[in-house]
């Protein structure tokens, strides 16, 4: 607090006020005002008693400076400001003096939120679209197909993880954790859910492209049950979903595909499956000692109807 908010303070306490009223007048925690009111009390004085800390090597104004770089950039890094930084007897200061000076105007370092460069056409699509079906009603959701493809990896990339161990235990190897090249192989599926129903799981070997998502999942898979039960398509705008040689397929099979615009929040209920899947355990030792299609069929098993892989035609 400042000096002039510690004398009104004191002079709250002086008129009969409680310690804790003050604290709430003032907009402080009970503590300070009982820490102040004991000071004051022992040494007649709302001044800070003389200490022996090291002396601030900047000053208010550079203080200020400090803050107004890291706020006109906020990817700046301590060690740079740091170094152009002449501190008091013409000394440079360190980065930990920089991040002090940081922290004390309540600004930290975070890890950086990843998000789209949407430009001013993406968020009015997205806006349109969402006041156009912000009150649709549970009837036409019932009647949207939504499919999606995942990719299932043998070892999972989740970033940073945290071991507990024991001082000089750093290297044992309970702590280390493998890793390997490229995910350690995996399992592209695509799939499709809908109101009470759920297509088949089609496998994905190799790359998908436009004319393989036509003839393996449009064709045999996405026309049969949409024509059965009478739905319309969602996916995402995907190469292959929006070339030409597909959307002239839907045309031509009289297919209604829901709209999504570029850049679309993955809003898509499939993406709930996917979830599903990895928590039920994709990731776990069953996905490590079974095969790939007995670990979904084991799973899927689990969760309900089992998705059948379709056999090979040729």
């Amino acid at each position: 607090m400042s000096q002039v908010v510690r004398e009104r303070a004191i002079g709250m306490l002086t008129a009969g006020m409680s310690t804790r009223a003050v604290a709430l007048e003032l907009n402080v925690y009970f503590s300070t005002i009982s820490r102040l009111q004991r000071c004051f009390r022992e040494f007649g004085s709302t001044s800070n008693r003389p200490h022996n800390r090291r002396p601030r090597v900047t000053t208010p104004a550079q203080d200020l400076h400090i803050q107004h770089l890291h706020l006109q950039d906020r990817l700046r890094p301590a060690t740079r400001t740091a170094a152009a930084t002449i501190g008091l007897h013409n000394q440079r200061i360190s980065a930990q003096t920089d991040r002090n000076r940081l922290r004390e105007a309540h600004l930290h370092a975070h890890r950086p939120h990843r998000g789209l460069d949407l430009t001013a056409v993406h968020l009015c699509n997205r806006l349109e679209r969402a006041n156009a079906h912000i009150r649709c009603r549970l009837a036409l959701w019932r009647g949207v197909l939504f499919t999606d493809e995942s990719r299932f990896s043998l070892f999972r990339a989740d970033g940073r993880q945290r071991v507990w161990c024991r001082v000089g235990e750093r290297f044992a190897d309970v702590n280390v954790v493998d890793r390997v090249a490229h995910g350690g192989g995996g399992v592209m599926v695509w799939a499709g859910v809908c109101y009470g129903q759920r297509t088949q799981v089609h496998f994905i070997d190799g790359i998908l492209n436009a004319q393989r998502y036509r003839d393996e999942i449009l064709r045999p898979i996405v026309v049969p049950f949409i024509h059965d039960h009478h739905l319309m398509l969602q996916h995402d705008n995907a190469q292959p979903h929006v070339a030409r040689i597909c959307t002239q397929f839907l045309e031509a099979e009289n297919i209604p595909v829901l709209g999504w615009p570029a850049y679309s929040p993955d809003m898509s209920p499939i993406e709930h499956v996917w979830d599903a899947l990895a928590w039920l355990g994709v990731y776990d030792s069953v996905f490590q000692f079974l095969p790939i299609s007995s670990s979904f069929a084991h799973l899927l098993k689990r969760s309900g109807p089992t998705f059948h892989r379709p056999q090979s035609t040729t």
